[in-house]
């Protein structure tokens, strides 16, 4: 439907209009990162910077050389992860796709020129010209610039928590190689003993001191030895590895130090206050949910405004004829909503702003599961370490100095002091591995706490699936 008028001057004052509006839609200095640097910073304890410049990505490489010249500790291999993890940086990429489309949604489309030639006849020529206006997106723009500014902040929120998983996975293939690491020393230990052990029998039995019983048993203690100590150097290399992998390092950096020992267990276990009710306030998982159903929200509102105006356009026309004056006015298109009303699309919207409600519910019960979980493996290994600790290590201790008084008065002889030596190393190594647990269930206790689930994954799959899936604002 075209209605043509006389006037030019309101169709003058859309095209400044728009103008203005077009001019407020910009980019952010910081293209958003300064949030999600606060985010990360709140719940890791480090920031994070997107590296978009060959001056940002020099800055990045020299402080990765300073954190580097120094022996690894958990924060600054979180550190380094945060500023030298590849896929991180990748993912910081999906923020400037979602100012984008904010920066869109508060530009008006681009006005349609539109010019027509006719000849009449003997020389008579008819041109038409118009501009046209998308009047309803002008209108409409409010409340689809408030839509995607959501997907923005839950743009944010995601960028946060790829940074929250990075530094979780961090910490606990840090502590996982360093306990390794150790390990692997320990079982040198066992080696040597069963080396020792070995010999000594071969000699007696030659000499025929020893049963070929007796002497079989020491041999197989030194293979078992001999393999378990291969497992354990391979799992070091391993370890090492999937740390190397999160760091982003390559070529000489793989040669990095990590400490000979790990940290000392802590005197007293962590009691987060509120800790429930702190999932629900802080869980970043739980925000992006509650984003994507306000996201939503906004969207079926939107859609309500437009069901049965869905494409209005308005513009200034005029004609000229071979000998006759020019003729000046407006032209409206409005697409007449004969056969669609616009209720299959308010359906739509309201059934995916059902589901997200119920996905936004399932998420926050699933944070507090998991922080229950969470702290109660926390507890069993930070009173199984604290139990090898203070009562099995200082008790191998103790038998191997009275076997030791034994020994030296010959009460005992060589065989028994070196499997009680063996024993003491077992006691040793177990201590080791609660010692790691302790740490790797802490790192998931703060991860479950502030940031997200600690089994890792994306958290936030189906509530993408459904801004997937929301109708366009017009």
């Amino acid at each position: 439907m075209q209605i043509l008028f006389k006037r030019l001057a309101p169709a003058t004052a859309v095209a400044s209009l728009t103008l203005i509006l077009a001019g407020c839609a910009s980019f952010s200095p910081d293209g958003g990162m300064g949030a999600v640097s606060d985010l990360t910073k709140e719940r890791t304890g480090q920031p994070v910077a997107a590296q978009r410049s060959a001056a940002e990505a020099d800055a990045a490489g020299t402080r990765r050389d300073e954190i580097l010249q120094q022996p690894l500790s958990a924060d600054s291999a979180v550190e380094l992860a945060l500023l030298n993890n590849r896929g991180l940086q990748a993912s910081f990429a999906q923020l400037g796709i979602a100012e984008s489309a904010l920066v869109e949604a508060g530009r008006l489309r681009n006005p349609v020129l539109g010019f027509g030639r006719m000849a009449l006849g003997g020389g008579a020529v008819e041109i038409e010209r118009s501009v046209m206006f998308d009047v309803l997106g002008l209108l409409t723009m409010p409340a689809a610039r408030q839509v995607q500014q959501r997907h923005f902040e839950q743009a944010q929120l995601q960028a946060a928590y790829e940074a929250v998983g990075i530094a979780a996975d961090t910490r606990r293939a840090y502590f996982a190689a360093v306990a390794a690491q150790e390990l692997v020393a320990y079982f040198h230990q066992v080696k040597e003993a069963a080396d020792l052990s070995n010999e000594l029998a071969k000699r007696m039995a030659a000499a025929g001191n020893f049963s070929k019983l007796a002497q079989m048993r020491e041999q197989a203690f030194r293979a078992d030895a001999t393999s378990g100590l291969a497992r354990a150097q391979h799992e070091a290399v391993a370890a090492r590895e999937r740390l190397t992998r999160l760091l982003g390092l390559s070529g000489a950096q793989v040669a990095f130090k990590l400490p000979e020992r790990l940290p000392e267990l802590p005197q007293a276990p962590v009691d987060p206050k509120d800790a429930e009710q702190t999932a629900i306030d802080k869980r970043l998982d739980v925000l992006m949910a509650r984003r994507a159903t306000e996201a939503t929200a906004k969207s079926l509102g939107l859609t309500k405004a437009t069901r049965f105006i869905n494409a209005l356009e308005l513009g200034y026309q005029n004609k000229s004829e071979t000998g006759e004056h020019r003729t000046n006015g407006y032209e409206v298109e409005l697409a007449v909503p004969l056969f669609d009303f616009g209720a299959a699309r308010t359906r739509r919207a309201e059934a995916t702003y059902l589901q997200a409600v119920h996905r936004t519910a399932e998420v926050a019960v699933n944070a507090q599961s998991e922080l229950r979980e969470a702290y109660s493996a926390y507890r069993t290994a930070f009173d199984l370490a604290r139990h090898y600790r203070d009562e099995v290590v200082p008790l191998r201790k103790r038998i191997s100095e009275e076997n030791l008084l034994r020994y030296n008065g010959m009460l005992i002889g060589v065989f028994e002091l070196l499997a009680d030596s063996r024993e003491q190393v077992r006691a040793v190594t177990d201590a080791v591995q609660a010692l790691r647990d302790h740490w790797v269930a802490e790192a998931n206790l703060q991860t479950a706490l502030t940031g997200r689930s600690p089994a890792g994954g994306s958290a936030m799959a189906p509530a993408r699936a459904a801004a997937a899936n929301e109708p366009a604002g017009h």
